[in-house]
């Protein structure tokens, strides 16, 4: 094993894992406040309509295609009943599909961001940098899976990349799985760690917020000052206007306050 390939296949990726994991965690003790989409519906929604739902429900197959293909051994999904023509197939022409939702989402996002005023002065120079590393990962695992699944003979991941990752998360690293991998993929692989570093400092951070306080937090009273309809009790006054002259100051047991 080279000096390159300890660098690429192992060190890299715990390095990455670490700053994701240190990262966030800072974020989220520090920035609270910045913890956030920065949501720049209010400039535009037009283009942030279409783009918007493609990406994420795109993204979100993507995910589960990963999960799939990299965290479960072909073994278990023999044994429910997929067999390789079946998942073959699904891995490829779904996942072909869902890649391409995805990069067409984000695309017009980013044109959104460039040729909006508003929502290009709201771009920080982190989220630049974001888009540029998250479209590559997209366009380099699309084109991995265009060249070598859909019009190629097939290359068999699951043997390499698959392994190497579960090999990552026991903490029992093997690179020599990824010596022969093709150009695309290792773009992909290399792309995607990149991105995992950089996720905590941007917006991106949002994927891990969920409203779950919202389902326990108590009701909220709201009461009005209106006047009564007619036919309903008047609302009794806790406090008298402190324009009032001080000798109508009551409070609510009727006892006047004499202010000066």
């Amino acid at each position: 094993m080279s000096t390159m390939q300890f660098l690429l296949w192992v060190a890299m990726p715990y390095a990455c894992a670490a700053v994701f994991i240190v990262g966030h965690i800072w974020r989220y003790r520090y920035d609270k406040f910045g913890w956030t989409t920065r949501s720049s519906q209010s400039y535009e929604n037009r283009l942030l309509r279409w783009g918007s739902p493609m990406f994420h429900f795109g993204i979100l197959l993507v995910l589960v295609g990963h999960v799939v293909g990299l965290l479960i051994p072909r073994e278990w999904l023999y044994a429910i009943g997929v067999t390789e023509h079946l998942y073959h197939l699904g891995a490829t022409w779904m996942g072909t599909a869902a890649a391409v939702l995805t990069l067409a989402g984000l695309v017009i996002l980013i044109y959104r961001r460039r040729t909006v005023g508003p929502v290009f002065l709201a771009t920080t120079r982190m989220d630049k940098l974001m888009y540029v590393l998250l479209g590559a990962s997209l366009f380099f695992g699309t084109v991995a899976t265009m060249v070598h699944q859909v019009f190629g003979p097939g290359y068999p991941y699951r043997e390499t990349i698959s392994p190497w990752v579960r090999s990552l998360l026991i903490f029992q690293p093997d690179p020599a799985l990824m010596q022969q991998i093709p150009l695309s993929f290792a773009l992909h692989v290399i792309t995607a760690n990149l991105l995992f570093a950089l996720w905590p400092f941007t917006r991106l951070v949002h994927v891990f917020s969920a409203p779950i306080p919202y389902l326990f937090r108590p009701y909220i009273v709201y009461r009005s000052r209106d006047e009564a309809p007619s036919g309903m009790r008047p609302v009794r006054r806790g406090w008298d206007p402190v324009t009032a002259p001080p000798e109508r100051r009551r409070n609510r047991r009727g006892i006047t306050a004499n202010r000066p």
